[in-house]
């Protein structure tokens, strides 16, 4: 997704990340360079600070591409809308073009036959609907072992993060 935002930066469009989850990925930090970024929400949530993707700055903002990460991320109770997608469907409405990021198992149509393959059931689901929708749809996927490769060498996530994601939900099936 940002390389495609560079892609488009070049040609002149304007584009603007909205809220991407970095989770410290120095690749993740390096692709954000050059690119605008709108401010966050930030809020105290159960004693937890949080960020959360700022609807009402990327309307004020109204750039020809917002980038906005985690498509099936349910917001914090204090937010517009339940679910990130309905966020995008505002900003779709109001004629924001979008870039956004999902994996497969947080389809609702998919979730079972995934998670018969994974052995791991997400919670967080969007509507086949709003996968429907969408113009167009670039499907990334990754050998295992190439997977495996950039969890260990911490491109993913923290070390312990990447440990627990391993054994929890990427492990080697034979």
């Amino acid at each position: 997704m940002l390389g495609a935002a560079h892609s488009a930066k070049n040609r002149g469009i304007d584009v603007v990340v909205g809220y991407i989850e970095p989770h410290t990925r120095p690749k993740t930090m390096a692709l954000l360079q050059g690119l605008e970024q709108l401010p966050n929400f930030q809020l105290e949530y159960n004693g937890i600070k949080l960020r959360e993707f700022d609807i009402d700055a990327a309307l004020q903002r109204k750039p020809g591409i917002l980038l906005v990460d985690e498509l099936a991320h349910t917001n914090v109770i204090s937010c517009r809308h339940e679910k990130r997608y309905q966020d995008i469907e505002e900003l779709l409405n109001a004629g924001i073009d979008v870039y956004t990021t999902i994996n497969v198992q947080h389809i609702e149509s998919l979730n079972d036959t995934v998670a018969s393959i994974t052995g791991v059931l997400v919670h967080e689901r969007i509507p086949d609907f709003v996968f429907d929708r969408a113009n167009q749809v670039e499907l990334v996927d990754i050998e295992p072992q190439d997977l495996i490769n950039r969890f260990q060498e911490g491109d993913v996530y923290k070390e312990k993060q990447a440990r627990q994601a391993l054994q929890n939900f990427f492990p080697l099936r034979t």
